[in-house]
């Protein structure tokens, strides 16, 4: 029943199109803003992110909390900022939760 409950974490999670493009945009690789240096994860802070989508950075901050429970993105704190970026593991553990659907 655990499994269950996470899995309805996840789709809720990848339910908003908002949330999709964010997850799109931390996956796009020529993405460099808030730093980062070649080769490393892209990350991006709350405000970068909101400019993008154009939404407001609270909207931002609710949605990144969502991914964050479900194990879709991680934060680093940098100073002041949290930069947010695509938590590899996560997506490993979602790969296999959609696989666990057995849909073929």
């Amino acid at each position: 029943m655990k499994d269950v409950r996470r899995q309805v974490e996840l789709f809720k999670a990848l339910s908003d199109p908002n949330r999709l493009k964010i997850l799109q945009i931390l996956a796009d690789e020529r993405t460099t803003d808030c730093g980062g240096r070649k080769g490393e994860s892209i990350r991006l802070c709350v405000n970068a992110l909101a400019k993008k989508l154009g939404v407001t950075q609270s909207a931002v901050s609710q949605h990144l909390r969502l991914l964050k429970h479900a194990g879709l993105v991680h934060g680093e704190r940098h100073g002041s900022f949290i930069h947010y970026s695509l938590d590899r593991e996560g997506w490993k553990r979602a790969r296999a939760a959609f696989d666990t659907l057995g849909v073929k």
